[in-house]
Order: C-alpha cells, then structure tokens, then sequence
C-alpha cells in the first residue's frame, strides 16, 4: 500500500525568496542547467535534419523523399531513446539518489550529442542520437523529482515555469548556434552539444540528495520498489491515465517540431531561396515559437495557481489545438504563418506543469521511475507519431500532417480531466 508522509523540504511553507534554502538554491541551479543544455541538445537535430541527412544518404537535395522518410526514422529513434531514457534512468535515480543519477544523464547527452558530428552514414546517426536520448529522456525524469522533493510546495508552479524556461533557452541557443554556422557543414552543429558535460564536476561536488529521498531511503535500506509496482494497486490507473495524457499531448507536440521544420523549407514561396537563407527563417521561426513558449511557461503556472493544475493543463490543450490547427487548416505562405507560430508556443508552455505536476503523484521510492516512465512513454508514442503522420506529408507540403496532428491536443485535453488533482505528498510502497 502507499503510506503518506509530510516531507520537511517540500511542504513546509516557504513563501519568501529569501527562505529558500542553500540546498534548495544548489538543486533548482543544477536541474535548470540540466533542462538548458537538454533543450540545447534535444533540438540540434531538428534544425538541421534535412541538410544533414541530405548529405549522409549523399542526394542533392533536402526536398528528397528519402530524407523525409530517413529523417523521420531517426528522430523516431531519439524519442525511443528519450522513452527508454527516462525509465533507465529513473530506476538509477530511485535507487543511488538524484543528484548522482543526473550528472551521469547529463555526461550522457553531450558525449552522445558530440559525437554525432563524425557520422559518416544515416544509421551512424541513428545510434549517436538514440544514445544521446537516453540521457535526455532520464534528466528529464531525475530534474523534475531533485526540485519536486526539495523546493515549498507553493513554488512549485513557479519553479516549474522557471525549468521549463530553461528547456526554451536551451532550444534558443541551439537556433542561435544554427544561426550563426548557417553558411558551415551542418555536421559541426553537434560539437556545440559537449557543451553541457562541464557543469557534471560542479553537481557531484555541490548538490546534496534531497532530505526526502534520503529518509525514505534510511527507513528500509534494502527497499526498492521495482517498475512492476506502476501498474499494481492504486498506482496502476494513475500510471495508464498518465501515459494517455502524455502520449496524446507530446506526441503532437513532436509532430509540430519535427515536420513545421520541413514544411517551411518546402514552402513554394521560398523555392528560389539559396539554402542559407532558408535555414536562417527556419531559425528564426522556431526562435519565435519557443520565446514566446516562455511567456506560456509563466501564465501556466499562473493558471495552475488560480484554476489547479489538472482544469489548468486541460484548457491550455484545448488551446494549444485551436491555435495549431488554425495554423494549418488552410493553406498559409511563410509570413502568415508568423501571426500564428507565437499562439502556438505560448500554449505549449502546458508542457512546463508536468514538471511539478507529475512526481508527487507517485511514491518517492518510485516517484523518478514513474514520472519518467510516464511522461517519456510518451516519446515511444510520438516516434510511431512522427513516422505515421508523415505518412500523411506530400513532399513539398507537409500540411497535412500538421492538421491532423493536432486534433491530438483536443484528446489530451479531455484526458486531463481524467487526472487527479496534485496530492500533499506520497511516500513508500510498503
């Protein structure tokens, strides 16, 4: 059964900025700078698939029907690597502590990420950014529970805004680092993902394992609950609402990121573009999608506060698929497009709530493992996701795909109000 427990470094009132903690400070630094280097790493790829691939499968242009296939087959492979990822890892984080579990998610990434530069064939590339996202799909798992276990619960939907933030800063550095080397080998974009490997030294030498952890851990030191226990008793419907819930949502989501990409480069109007130039307004409209993300960050966790944050993830759904199926219902030239990309990614700030929203459902012996495991099984969906809408992708208009998808949205909204309010606190399995 699941016993409760009041966690001191959680749920005790700390309302003021200047009662936070040193500890709490440390973890919330460490997890930020996780998710900022994850979204720099996470969205490398997507930038610069269909030059990149284009010139491993050796064809002359992006626009080939082979690069739309192999494209998506390796990004079909990364958010498989996220999903596995994120249970992987989030078994090391359950059993051996946050703080050391991501510093080795984070190591993993920027090796991963790195070495994707010396691909000399499409499936080289399928294997370095499968690798990759394994450690991007437990950083996400292990950052979520650090904070969860150590920042006041009345933070919460504010810290969750700020991390998810740090994602959208990360995928602005990487339309930055696409930017700049718009006119080099897209290969060498991937050396900018090492990166992150330099702040591992700084978390082993100054995180602390949150006090929660750390308890549970001391009351029954030979006690692991193992995966199994996500899908017995009480914790299995949660665990199944859940992964609907993110399945649904991210695998929409993905679809956006994935295919927007190649539908503005195929674009009639920009045909007569030299490639560079089309690179650049590929940048530059993702950069608009995730600033204004931001902003979306901070109103979600304004609503969760007013509204709670099961009613809260649900409307941001509803209209997150208003706003992208407007985008695609007919069809649209690159400037009307722009009115549309900043709607877009201030709703998908949802994304930001399942941060905090997630862990606490679970037991804390069990809490990495099963927000991992159900956000990132999410990522096995939106892989099928990317291949099975691009089914739908003419070359040259990729529409379509995009429509469809996101009536995804409107189905993760319903399904959100098929999930418990966020409780107190959840301890062990006993």
């Amino acid at each position: 059964m699941i016993s409760s427990t009041n966690p001191k470094d959680a749920s005790s009132p700390g309302p003021r900025l200047r009662d936070i903690t040193s500890g709490q400070w440390k973890s919330g630094t460490a997890a930020w700078l996780g998710w900022l280097f994850d979204g720099l790493d996470m969205h490398l790829y997507t930038l610069v698939a269909a030059p990149f691939v284009a010139q491993l499968l050796q064809v002359s242009s992006p626009a080939d029907p082979m690069v739309k296939r192999t494209s998506a087959w390796i990004q079909a492979a990364f958010l498989l690597g996220w999903a596995l990822g994120g249970g992987f890892f989030g078994r090391i984080g359950d059993r051996f502590g946050r703080s050391w579990a991501l510093s080795l998610t984070i190591l993993t990434y920027a090796l991963f990420t790195g070495l994707s530069c010396f691909a000399q064939t499409w499936w080289h590339l399928l294997i370095f950014r499968f690798l990759a996202a394994l450690g991007i799909g437990g950083e996400w798992a292990v950052g979520a529970s650090l904070l969860s276990e150590t920042w006041p619960k009345s933070w919460r939907p504010w810290i969750a805004a700020v991390l998810q933030t740090g994602v959208n800063l990360g995928i602005l550095l990487a339309c930055l680092a696409v930017f700049l080397m718009a006119d080099a080998n897209p290969r060498y974009v991937f050396l900018v993902g090492i990166l992150p490997a330099l702040i591992v030294f700084w978390i082993r030498r100054s995180v602390p394992e949150p006090t929660e952890w750390q308890e549970a851990r001391a009351r029954d030191p030979k006690s692991s609950p193992g995966w199994t226990e996500l899908f017995r008793g009480p914790v299995r419907s949660l665990t199944l609402r859940a992964v609907l819930l993110c399945a649904l949502s991210l695998t929409a989501w993905w679809a956006f990121l994935f295919w927007n990409q190649q539908h503005l480069r195929n674009l009639p109007a920009l045909a007569s573009w030299i490639p560079a130039d089309r690179e650049r307004l590929v940048s530059a409209v993702f950069f608009l999608v995730i600033a204004s993300s931001i902003a979306g960050n901070f109103f979600a966790g304004w609503l969760a506060l007013r509204a709670g944050y099961r009613r809260a993830i649900s409307l941001l759904f509803a209209c997150f698929f208003l706003s992208m199926a407007g985008a695609y219902w007919v069809p649209r030239d690159h400037t009307q497009l722009l009115w549309w990309m900043p709607w877009v990614g201030f709703f998908s700030g949802v994304f930001g709530l399942f941060t905090m929203y997630l862990p606490p459902l679970f037991p804390t012996l069990l809490r990495t493992t099963g927000a991992g495991f159900s956000f990132n099984i999410g990522r096995v969906a939106a892989a099928f996701g990317t291949v099975f809408f691009g089914i739908f992708a003419q070359v040259g208009d990729f529409r379509p795909a995009l429509f469809l998808a996101s009536f995804l949205l409107a189905a993760a909204a319903g399904a959100a109000l098929l999930m418990p309010e966020a409780p107190q606190t959840r301890d062990v399995i006993s």
